[in-house]
């Protein structure tokens, strides 16, 4: 009897242990300012959910994407929430390989920005929640285009812009006319080169799926970029990506950017940038068409059909992309600072708009944004910087790295279309969409 007790009493103290071992969630994240602030809130969430363990796996950007595609098309499981972006979401959820986001009355899922929403849902489902959205504009120096005497207009032309950078530019005192992504990657270089392509009047794939790298449009863009860049850009400029020219905004050292739209919460923070007082937006300079001159993005946590942990995940995917997170994140680090571009309700905020100068630029750009009909020609394809088809990964990493050649100058413009044309055909036809 007495060995019976104390048996039950050991199943009994290691019942309670099971009970207590919590469960661990494991998240891939992109090594951003606004993924390292939901970091460092770990210990709010873990103290409301005890039962749950965070532990985060913080990649550069071109390396997160290679390994949750890994990942997930392996059914890896590796992961339990991925950071995951526009471009997968809708090819991802077709493929069954993502779980749908179980949203409720609380989370307010109308309050989403219907270009976001969109984006991220198929048949009435959400598939990834935005965790922070945003649009591509100009962002400048205000002093230095007075001290110039240049004006520039809400919507500028990329040669009003061009006039700017030649003005303002000046190395000697550290100053670069022009700060603009040049390190390849399909989501690095290439999604602000195919803004400025889509502007030109130029598109990836023509209606038969054709690839249209070589043509006029795009040697009149990546000729444009190359010169600007050689003339008003920093030094190894082919190496800059977003953080990159983040840190040499903040520091002083650009009078002009054309980025992502979430940088500017960044760069007008007095505590990150030492221009924060000086600095002004505009719509992404247009060309011959205002067409796919901005780009459309988003990072969102999604679930991968291969996770044992929905609930908890679930939990905390709601937790991070909800509006009482937006409201935690202003009470630590304010207003300014809070991940934008995913609710109506952030912009409405009189508390965020009094400390946001750059709130009304930022909806507008990702207001107007179509990722449905974003180049002059007509299109199959949906996106406005990519395409959203599986093949154009691959396509966009090998056209980047042509194109930050010819930025280094270690090909011509004419050489690295070529190259990036015949990569595109061989991607296409292997793929099926042409003979």
């Amino acid at each position: 009897m007495k060995r019976f007790i104390q048996t039950g009493l050991v199943v009994a103290l290691a019942s309670a242990g099971l009970a207590q071992a919590a469960t661990e969630l494991v998240i891939a994240t992109v090594n951003n300012g606004h993924m390292i602030e939901m970091q460092k809130l770990t210990p709010v969430f873990e103290k409301a959910n005890p039962d749950i363990k965070l532990k985060w796996v913080t990649l550069e950007e071109g390396t997160l994407r290679q390994r949750v595609t890994t990942d997930i098309a392996t059914k890896g499981g590796q992961f339990d929430v991925m950071t995951i972006g526009l471009y997968e979401t809708p090819i991802w959820s077709k493929k069954g390989w993502l779980k749908p986001i179980a949203t409720d009355a609380a989370y307010d899922v109308d309050d989403i920005l219907p270009a976001i929403r969109s984006g991220l849902s198929m048949d009435g489902k959400l598939y990834a929640a935005p965790f922070y959205g945003e649009s591509s504009m100009l962002m400048y120096r205000k002093d230095l285009a007075d001290k110039v005497g240049i004006k520039i207009p809400d919507q500028p032309t990329w040669a009003q812009v061009k006039e700017f950078a030649d003005k303002a530019n000046d190395p000697k005192a550290g100053v670069f006319g022009m700060c603009l992504r040049g390190k390849p990657g399909w989501g690095d270089n290439m999604a602000f080169l195919t803004t400025l392509v889509n502007t030109n009047g130029g598109q990836w794939f023509d209606m038969k799926w054709q690839p249209q790298i070589d043509t006029k449009p795009w040697k009149d863009a990546i000729t444009f970029y190359v010169d600007m860049m050689k003339k008003d850009g920093p030094p190894g400029a082919s190496a800059n990506s977003f953080n990159e020219n983040l840190a040499l905004f903040n520091e002083g050292k650009c009078a002009a950017w054309v980025d992502a739209t979430i940088a500017a919460s960044f760069i007008s923070d007095p505590k990150q940038s030492k221009v924060a007082d000086k600095v002004a937006y505009a719509q992404a300079p247009v060309a011959v068409t205002p067409k796919g001159a901005n780009w459309l993005w988003s990072w969102n946590l999604a679930i991968p059909a291969s996770s044992t942990k929905d609930d908890a995940a679930q939990k905390f995917i709601k937790w991070a992309t909800s509006k009482e997170y937006i409201q935690l994140v202003a009470k630590e680090t304010g207003w300014n600072t809070v991940p934008t571009g995913t609710r109506k309700s952030t912009y409405a905020n009189p508390e965020f708009q009094k400390v946001a100068k750059f709130a009304e630029a930022e909806k507008k750009a990702i207001d107007s944004a179509n990722p449905n009909d974003s180049t002059l020609p007509k299109s199959p394809y949906v996106g406005v910087q990519y395409a959203a088809i599986p093949e154009f990964q691959a396509i966009g990493v090998a056209v980047g790295q042509q194109m930050s050649a010819a930025l280094s100058g270690k090909v011509t413009v004419e050489q690295a279309l070529k190259t990036s044309q015949t990569a595109a055909e061989r991607e296409m036809k292997k793929g099926g969409y042409y003979k």
